[in-house]
């Protein structure tokens, strides 16, 4: 990766950092990783946060090859670690909304069986989902400033238009027939002028700045077990169903 692009990433608690040198002016530290064989001189980056007063009970570590502790602060990299959320995993789970669960996992899956069908639906997944995401582009273009709340009289951000929204009207448009190529070009322009109208009405707050505690996001199909669940210690007997009578 760091042949291609520079990264900033996130490392759990088990990885061992060996630091080969003293900390650097903005408490950032270089240090060697080592796997697989190879061995990458990275600067790593350890820090805390608080919300609200509050310590939030885990330290973040973060590891990166930018080792220019005075062109990247680490601060300002720690910072931008946060934006991973509104630039990939939110969007990634936008998308996965609209894959419905087709197995026995808790969370969306493909319905395709085979490696060339899968390869198949994950390319269409992908054209689709940024199809939509266009839509949405193109929605906040033409879309009119709030008139209140914290972005009154800003021009609209893409984020702020509901990804649901217009997954929604593009299917409502195909299943109408008012994306069909056949139909005069001034319905199609009417059909697509009011659809993007409908979508830039549609907002989602961005920006909140919420946070909660980690907790379990999938259902588990039974209860979580207890501090000190009751144990039996029994020979455990064989009873084969037979038909009544036998």
């Amino acid at each position: 990766m760091t042949a291609r692009t520079h990264v900033l990433i996130r490392i759990k608690s088990d990885i061992p950092l060996r630091r080969t040198g003293d900390f650097l002016p903005d408490g950032s530290y270089l240090a060697e990783i080592s796997g697989g064989g190879v061995t990458v001189t990275v600067r790593v980056i350890e820090y805390h946060v608080t919300v609200d007063g509050q310590d939030v009970p885990e330290m973040f570590c973060l590891i990166t090859d930018l080792e220019d502790h005075r062109a990247y602060p680490a601060a300002v990299l720690a910072a931008a670690y946060k934006w991973r959320w509104d630039g990939s995993e939110t969007m990634l789970r936008e998308g996965k909304s609209a894959i419905r669960g087709a197995g026995p996992s808790t969370g969306p899956m493909f319905r395709s069986c085979s490696p060339r069908l899968i390869r198949q639906e994950h390319a269409a997944w992908i054209t689709a989902t940024e199809l939509v995401r266009g839509t949405a582009r193109l929605a906040a273009r033409h879309a009119a400033p709030a008139a209140k709340g914290r972005r009154a009289g800003q021009p609209v951000h893409p984020r702020e238009i509901s990804f649901t929204a217009a997954r929604r009207a593009a299917i409502a448009a195909i299943r109408h027939g008012a994306a069909t190529a056949s139909l005069p070009g001034q319905a199609i322009a009417a059909g697509c002028r009011a659809a993007i109208a409908a979508i830039s009405r549609c907002r989602v707050s961005v920006d909140r700045n919420r946070h909660r505690d980690h907790k379990t996001k999938a259902r588990q199909g039974f209860p979580n077990a207890p501090c000190r669940m009751p144990t039996r210690t029994a020979e455990a007997r064989i009873s084969v169903c037979t038909p009544r009578g036998t």
